[in-house]
């Protein structure tokens, strides 16, 4: 088996694929490895450089491998996919991460630590049980506006609900109160873990530098700034504020050419939750200038005397973004309002 200088490692369950590439780009081997065996398949190569495709378990990995003095290298699966020669297998999949590995200009994945993934955990846990109580809020409303009960939408008019199941003058059938009741109970069971990840989520938030700094920019509660700290990548990733607003995905998407730009609607690439967040505390700034008033000739005023307000509310998540990346870049807390952003 000749020295190879890259590795690609295609990721599975239990059957791994590995393409050895030599430094001139012809192939080293090919082989096929079961789980059990692929530390120790990569304790015997010389250090190389070693890639995978960016998943779920392949920051598993990355931090296994790299811990055997590998340099580790994890790829987002569309930048591999362009590589894919003809049929699609394993090998070629491998041969495929191997290629792109090689590429001077691929962009590649930060590894997250074990915190960061227990974060993300959180998070991800957190967001499902909101689903899951909103299904059951909207499958409760339709089940009700049937007999002739009818609430608006959201956490608060529950007890609208509970109200008109628990009325003795409302003429339900039995079946239907016992059945609204279980929908009821677990909501109510929903609303309380959903309380308590909201609780361990603040207490994760406040003791971490990086988190207090900053949940010092308005818009940004505990849970974007934790949100911040575990998905996004190092800051030095990035040469300036809005490469990473692009990364988040709040610039506009281009169709350029001809050296004539043509700007669409945001590119909504990449990190989703992040970028939902933004947005979210950014409309919260909106509706409280509204209120309140934006402060006199700012860009806030200015931008909402003459644009829709879910239009200003992405432009400044776009502006937070940058400032997020000023922040943890420089090592500040917030200065200058994201209002006053001229």
């Amino acid at each position: 088996m000749e020295k190879v200088s890259i590795i690609g490692l295609d990721l599975a369950k239990r059957s791994f694929q590995a393409h050895g590439a030599l430094a001139d780009g012809g192939v080293g081997f090919r082989k096929k490895l079961s789980r059990e065996k692929v530390l120790a398949f990569f304790a015997e190569q010389p250090r190389c450089i070693v890639a995978m495709e960016a998943c779920g378990s392949a920051h598993h990995w990355g931090r296994a491998i790299r811990d055997l003095g590998h340099e580790v290298r994890l790829i987002p699966p569309a930048y591999v996919k362009p590589f894919v020669k003809r049929q699609k297998n394993d090998a070629a999949d491998a041969e495929a991460i191997a290629e792109a590995a090689s590429r001077p200009t691929m962009r590649f994945v930060a590894i997250k630590t074990e915190e960061q993934q227990a974060r993300a955990m959180l998070f991800r846990t957190r967001d499902l049980l909101i689903r899951q109580r909103t299904q059951l809020i909207n499958a409760l409303r339709g089940h009700l506006s049937e007999h002739g009960v009818v609430a608006a939408q959201g956490t608060a008019n529950v007890k609208v609900l509970e109200a008109a199941v628990e009325d003795q003058t409302t003429p339900f059938p039995l079946l239907v109160v016992e059945l609204a009741r279980a929908f009821l109970d677990q909501i109510e069971g929903l609303s309380k873990k959903i309380s308590d990840l909201e609780k361990v989520t603040v207490h994760e938030a406040a003791y971490g530098e990086t988190t207090r700094r900053l949940q010092t920019m308005p818009g940004v509660g505990p849970i974007t700034a934790l949100a911040i700290e575990t998905f996004a990548p190092p800051m030095d990733v990035f040469n300036r504020g809005r490469d990473f607003a692009a990364w988040l995905g709040l610039v506009p998407r281009q169709h350029s050419t001809g050296g004539k730009q043509v700007l669409g609607k945001i590119s909504k690439m990449d990190q989703r939750d992040i970028r939902r967040l933004l947005i979210i505390g950014a409309m919260a700034v909106v509706r409280s200038a509204l209120r309140k008033g934006a402060p006199e000739g700012s860009w806030l005023q200015r931008m909402l005397s003459r644009k829709p307000k879910m239009l200003v509310a992405i432009a400044l998540a776009n502006n937070m973004a940058r400032s997020v990346w000023a922040m943890l870049a420089k090592g500040e807390d917030f200065r200058v309002p994201a209002v006053a952003v001229s």
